[in-house]
């Protein structure tokens, strides 16, 4: 399978004005690009890549005042596999944890989980360990929570999301995060491109999008605290303890975004898209 993906930004500063970005796909999805990653800004600038302490491609720029545009596309290969599914996985001792999975134990700036453990073990604390738990988990956000795209909120945390009411993709996974966390199950933040590929379309423009990875039986594995379902044809984009640790654009002066899109679409192998629907339908859920 080959997905389309890309994204283009219009801002306006007022002043010549630092940008951060980080909207590259992770390095380990490069060599299934058909082609490289086209990065295209208007004025031209230069553009420098650096990484952050997560391992995360970065991009430094200087937007010049005025209108400025950037934007990138690739077609990337795919398994065109849907998200794997172990319903028996296994929570792991804490003393056998691997040392670099440990600091997705802890709280972060939006996942409050010191204070929410008590209510995690309240919840959860009786549910099967293992995988059967994460899904619980997931299930309690999609009882508590209503996406709703109109209201994203930048200030918003695990804690506020927790109070239930309506909230976007991160919310929802920095509920579960929170949880999980608060159940000594390390869970991590990612970010990155989910088209409506193989399941029905969304009538509403597409974003990126957030999910977590949480560590079962010696490895990271896929859940998406959002759609709460097997998704086709992934790309991640970035990985953090939280959105603070991943934001789009870091901009270090003011600025007003003009245009904003993001596309993520099944292709042929002449770049002609695909219907969504044209693929294995939608396995059942463990």
């Amino acid at each position: 399978m080959r997905v389309r993906i890309g994204y283009e930004f219009g801002i306006r500063v007022p002043q010549d004005t630092p940008l951060i970005l980080m909207v590259t796909p992770e390095e380990t999805r490069h060599r299934d690009f058909v082609a490289p990653e086209q990065v295209v800004t208007d004025p031209t600038v230069a553009v420098r890549k650096f990484r952050d302490r997560y391992g995360n491609i970065c991009q430094r720029l200087v937007a010049p005042a005025g209108d400025f545009t950037l934007g990138a596309h690739a077609i990337v290969r795919d398994h065109g596999e849907w998200d794997e599914v172990d319903a028996d996985a296994r929570e792991m001792p804490i003393e056998d944890l691997p040392d670099e999975v440990m600091t997705f134990l802890a709280a972060s700036r939006y996942v409050e989980s010191d204070v929410m453990a008590p209510e995690a073990w309240r919840l959860f604390g009786h549910v099967e360990p293992g995988w059967r738990r994460v899904q619980a988990v997931l299930d309690h956000g999609h009882q508590v929570l209503r996406f709703d795209y109109g209201t994203a909120s930048s200030s918003r945390t695990a804690l506020d999301a927790s109070k239930g009411g309506t909230g976007v993709c991160r919310d929802f996974a920095h509920l579960a995060l929170a949880y999980l966390r608060g159940l000594n199950i390390p869970a991590r933040y990612v970010n990155g491109y989910v088209g409506d590929i193989g399941v029905p379309a969304v009538d509403a423009p597409m974003d990126f999008a957030a999910w977590i990875e949480v560590w079962l039986s010696d490895r990271w594995w896929t859940f998406d605290p959002r759609n709460n379902e097997r998704r086709l044809g992934r790309v991640v984009i970035a990985r953090g303890h939280d959105a603070a640790d991943v934001p789009m654009l870091s901009s270090f002066g003011p600025h007003k975004l003009t245009r904003f899109q993001v596309w993520c679409h099944p292709v042929d192998d002449d770049g002609n898209e695909l219907p969504g629907m044209d693929f294995a339908p939608q396995p059942a859920r463990a």
